[in-house]
Formats: C-alpha cells, structure tokens, sequence
C-alpha cells in the first residue's frame, strides 16, 4: 500500500464548507481519547475556522490525491486561538520585532493521521512567519494536538481550560524559537 502524496495551497473561500466539514470531523473522532462528549461539544464554540487567515493569504489547505486531508495557518494578528464564532477575537497586528507569531487552526481529517499532513502545515507556517521576520511563533494546543507539537519542538507554557462553551477543556499554550 501506497500513502498518498501530499499537495498543498493556499486556502480561498470556496473552500470554506470543505474546511469546515474536516474540522468537524478532527473535533469529533481525534478529541475522543482526551475528552468526554460534553467537552467535544464546547469544544466547538472555541475552535474553528477563522476566516481572516484565509483574507491573510496564510491558510493553507493539504490535499492527498486532491482530497482534503488538513489544514492550518498562521497569523500575524494578536488572536491566539478560536473560529468566527469564537468570543474574544482581536484583529490587531503584532510586531514581528517583540511578539511571537500565532500558529492557527490546525486539523487533520481522521483518515490522514500520522501521515505527515501536521508536519507539513506547520513547516509551512513557520517558514512564512519566519520570512516576515517573526523569531518565534506560539500556539494553542488541544491535548489530542500537544504530542505532535512537542515532536516538532514547541515547548508548553501555560496549562489552562477554556469554558466558554459551557464545559471547561484543557488547551497548552505551547511556544518555539524560528
């Protein structure tokens, strides 16, 4: 058996319900061994696309055999974490000088695990930040997230749950040097 070759691209609007629907599937089947229902289901009110990646130009989409089979981004904006629908957000652009570029939005379809497509997106994401003169980028990390950010070098910061979707759910502020 064969594993499919990995493409990649930008991310445009079109691919919005596409997007969408992956993240869903990621938040309902790789969550699973980390959380119960109740907190996969609040997981959704904190999680998500956020669109203004895609009007960035720093999303990008991971097609195997021209399927998606993840997604993720960076930023360069203040907003850490969190979808459209997410409370909280803050447009504000950093300062590549003295903030750490934001690692945003990253899932893979269920079916695509282990495969590379994480490594990949953040390889992209860190390449660009690091190309708009950003020496550090962080993240928030779901604890079905934190092992492959770990492999890849992002070190924790800061333990915290965020209950603003009715339940608390453990996230990992996690860091790395560019």
């Amino acid at each position: 058996m064969t594993s499919a070759k990995l493409t990649y691209r930008l991310a445009h609007r079109d691919d919005i319900d596409a997007l969408r629907a992956l993240m869903d599937a990621a938040i309902s089947e790789l969550q699973k061994p980390f959380l119960d229902e109740s907190q996969i289901a609040s997981s959704r009110a904190i999680m998500g696309l956020d669109t203004q990646l895609i009007d960035d130009r720093t999303y990008f989409v991971v097609e195997a055999d021209g399927r998606v089979a993840g997604c993720g981004g960076w930023s360069r904006r203040a907003t850490l974490y969190g979808g459209d629908q997410s409370p909280g957000r803050s447009a504000v652009l950093l300062d590549p000088a003295k903030d750490a570029a934001r690692v945003r939005a990253m899932y893979t379809h269920p079916q695509h695990t282990r495969k590379g497509v994480g490594r990949l997106i953040l390889s992209l994401c860190e390449g660009a930040a690091r190309s708009e003169g950003f020496k550090k980028v962080e993240l928030m990390a779901t604890m079905a997230g934190a092992p492959l950010y770990r492999a890849c070098g992002y070190e924790p910061c800061e333990r915290l749950t965020d209950d603003r979707g009715g339940v608390a759910v453990p996230i990992l502020r996690m860091s790395k040097p560019l």
